[in-house]
């Protein structure tokens, strides 16, 4: 994702009605730096890293309410874990089994789906497909170690 400037993040929070504290800014402005999809202890560990302050219940509270508001979404690619990503475009996942990498896979790569052979009543509101299988980086050191 494109460097966001200040402005343009103090602009997004207030735009959702939120003040602009610097606990959200920092979880905020990290999110949309990041590609990673990361967990909260990440976010955590990161921003501590930078600035000592920040508590663990101070930083769930911040992505929660950043997700209610729907500048950033949560990501459940296995089972209890959430991810969170910024990226609020429509788009896909892959997750590498081999290194646990997740990437965005932008929505045209993958034609429509058919739901017409859904069961009866069904109201499909969004969906997304995730990808499991070995990034290019996996693949190829897979394929060195055999030869």
């Amino acid at each position: 994702m494109p460097r966001v400037e200040k402005e343009e993040i103090i602009r997004a929070l207030r735009s959702k009605g939120l003040r602009v504290t610097p606990q959200r800014f920092a979880v905020y402005a990290n999110l949309l730096a990041r590609r990673d999809h990361p967990t909260a202890e990440q976010i955590l560990k990161q921003l501590n890293q930078e600035v000592p302050t920040l508590s663990q219940a101070t930083v769930y509270l911040t992505l929660q309410t950043l997700s209610e508001v729907g500048l950033i979404r949560e990501v459940l690619l296995e089972q209890g874990v959430c991810r969170y990503d910024a990226n609020m475009a429509p788009h896909h996942h892959f997750v590498c089994t081999s290194c646990g990498q997740i990437i965005d896979i932008p929505w045209d790569c993958l034609g429509p789906i058919n739901l017409s052979s859904l069961p009866s009543g069904f109201q499909v509101e969004r969906y997304e497909v995730t990808l499991y299988g070995k990034c290019n980086q996996c693949g190829d050191r897979e394929e060195r170690s055999q030869t």
